[in-house]
């Protein structure tokens, strides 16, 4: 843009969970990360509960080397961590109005689920249960959902529109909400419901909760981490984003916050030592491309070498 800017085309997630899941804690531990990672590109936290992360990309540097740029430009991701998640948020209960007006502005969702076991950190439903977390969760975001979908078809039903083009328009978007309807009395999201793409169109403007793509994170302990997969926890959640069509990704919330400490160099060899080839942040960011279909699109000269956010040709 005109105005110098430095960080190209934000992606804008946000991160849910229930509370104690270890939300917050991953939410700074990966701003921290991305602060430290992107030294010298300018870094904000808009308020406190947005921060813009720098994607660190070792193509990046090399393009630029080759082409002696005067500047370098990371592409980004705005991560929202996104309070007032309870049982009846959609009901205005808890922080719930300001919760579901947060989630409408994100592009994609990031559930946090509990997936370790502590006895110093209570679980808000008395045990840990990935399912039930995530059936919360999903109910809140159905509920709000069914209440659009009710209220626009019974305006559709009431349309005396003589304009042919518009009555086609409409009549795709009640077949499509129709079906999506039958989804959601299920208790399925709306992304679960294959449309044709003149329906999947013409209930775009509707921007339903349960239609963004959702990758959930499974906050797993320090030990878990080389071989998640041996926890039952965590293979109940594969399973359920498999169902949802959805992404995921098994994390340790306690070990970002420990990288987040530690010098750029000293952090590889942390990694490494617990038989760990990524950080978090780069396993969600890479989830997140994948889920959301993009690709990083590079633009490099003498004035700079640029990393853009594009959408992958189908």
């Amino acid at each position: 843009s005109g105005r110098n800017a430095k960080i190209s085309m934000s992606l804008r997630a946000g991160i849910v969970g229930l509370p104690n899941v270890g939300k917050s804690t991953l939410f700074n531990a990966i701003v921290e990360n991305g602060k430290a990672q992107a030294a010298n590109f300018p870094f904000c936290t808009i308020n406190p509960n947005t921060g813009v992360v720098a994607i660190p990309d070792p193509r990046l540097d090399v393009l630029s080397k080759l082409s002696k740029s005067k500047q370098t430009v990371p592409t980004s991701i705005e991560l929202v961590d996104i309070a007032g998640l309870v049982k009846g948020a959609s009901k205005g209960e808890g922080l719930g109005n300001q919760f579901l007006s947060n989630i409408r502005e994100v592009d994609s969702i990031l559930q946090v689920v509990r997936c370790f076991e502590d006895d110093d950190i209570v679980h808000v439903n008395g045990k840990v249960d990935p399912k039930s977390d995530i059936d919360v969760i999903n109910l809140e975001l159905i509920f709000c959902d069914l209440e659009q979908i009710e209220k626009r078809l019974d305006k559709l039903k009431k349309s005396k529109t003589k304009d042919p083009q518009v009555k086609v328009k409409e009549g795709a978007e009640r077949s499509g909400l129709e079906k999506i309807l039958d989804a959601l009395m299920d208790g399925k999201p709306a992304r679960s419901v294959d449309l044709p793409d003149h329906e999947k169109e013409a209930i775009q403007h509707l921007y339903l909760l349960t239609m963004k793509p959702v990758i959930y994170v499974a906050n797993v302990t320090e030990s878990d981490l080389a071989d998640p997969d041996k926890n039952p926890h965590v293979q109940e959640v594969a399973k359920l984003a498999s169902e949802l069509k959805s992404g995921m990704v098994t994390i340790s919330a306690q070990v970002e916050a420990e990288l987040s400490e530690l010098p750029l160099e000293e952090r590889v060899e942390y990694l490494n030592s617990l038989d760990v080839a990524e950080s978090g942040l780069g396993n969600l960011v890479k989830a997140t491309y994948n889920l959301l279909g993009l690709r990083t699109y590079f633009t490099t000269g003498e004035q700079e070498t640029k990393a853009w956010t594009i959408i992958a040709e189908a």
